[in-house]
């Protein structure tokens, strides 16, 4: 059995562990609620975006854009594959940083499948822990951009979501789409469903297809159908609005990630004060005993000595 100066230091130890874990916790929930802020004011304009996309795209209105994907084309499975990956910049938040890797992987996998070679995928690593695995894994990420105001890296969006650089992410991606350097683009990210569900995703973000966004078109309760008046036309607005519906939807993602990574260290921040607070009171229990035990070891010697 550990002597009472080890299983005392043991409890200080783990009582150690667990303010850090406790104060992780507290500064993870704080920037979750600041994520679920972000993600509330945001939706209501990605939902109206993708409303009056929805509703253009249902009049079946004839449009020219090179980021679509109709019916009669075809990928071009020779052009190379652009891959974004979303993870985080730390770790202690489970298995957050793991799916993302692995859904790379199996990514990878798949598109080896259709004979795309690595030199064919460039991959967009959004977070310290997806740069590093990818660079173990032979490839070689793009971590920064240079803009017009200046350089960001990637990194910087991981910890924090700005939306002037993720614009000019989106930007780039969809400049090399548009000029035939790239024929698919991917993102691969946490979906924010609730504190406790972040479920990995794997979008393909280019080209974009238009049954996604393509609803029935339904009269309203007065016998009226939802038409619009659109100057210039129809196709001149549906083509400016497919850029902004894009860039939007990679902020969405990224956001989504934000706040899917502090609501797992959240929960792993828990988890772990809650072991932290088991461990100290089964310490405790057995201090107690060993302390107990060592009293009752020097009355006896003491009685013992005294009968002789």
């Amino acid at each position: 059995m550990a002597s009472l100066k080890e299983i005392k230091s043991r409890i200080g130890s783990v009582q150690g562990t667990r303010k850090v874990t406790s104060a992780m916790k507290m500064v993870s929930s704080a920037k979750l609620h600041k994520a679920q802020g972000m993600i509330t004011s945001m939706l209501p304009y990605q939902s109206s975006l993708d409303n009056i996309v929805s509703n253009f795209l249902s009049g079946e209105t004839p449009f020219n854009s090179p980021y679509v994907l109709k019916a009669e084309d075809k990928i071009d499975p020779s052009k190379k594959v652009a891959v974004i990956v979303m993870s985080s910049n730390s770790s202690l938040c489970g298995a957050f940083n793991y799916n993302a890797i692995r859904e790379f992987m199996s990514l990878v996998l798949d598109l080896k499948g259709d004979m795309v070679t690595d030199e064919q995928i460039d991959v967009y690593a959004v977070g310290k822990k997806v740069e590093d695995a990818v660079k173990k894994m032979d490839f070689k990420p793009v971590t920064s951009l240079k803009t017009a105001v200046g350089e960001f890296t990637f990194q910087s969006l991981a910890a924090k979501p700005d939306y002037k650089n993720v614009f000019a992410l989106a930007d780039h991606i969809l400049r090399q789409y548009a000029e035939g350097i790239i024929g698919r683009v991917y993102v691969i990210y946490h979906h924010f469903k609730s504190s406790a569900s972040q479920k990995i995703r794997r979008d393909l973000y280019l080209p974009l297809e238009i049954a996604q966004y393509k609803k029935e078109q339904k009269a309203t309760a007065e016998g009226f159908l939802n038409n619009y008046i659109v100057e210039p036309s129809v196709a001149e607005v549906i083509e400016s609005l497919m850029p902004q519906l894009l860039k939007q939807k990679l902020y969405t993602c990224l956001t989504d990630s934000y706040a899917s990574e502090h609501a797992a260290r959240t929960i792993a921040m828990q988890v772990a004060t809650d072991n932290a607070d088991d461990l100290i009171q089964e310490l405790t229990v057995l201090y107690n005993k060993s302390r107990q035990q060592a009293i009752t070891a020097e009355l006896l010697d003491i009685v013992a000595g005294s009968a002789q």
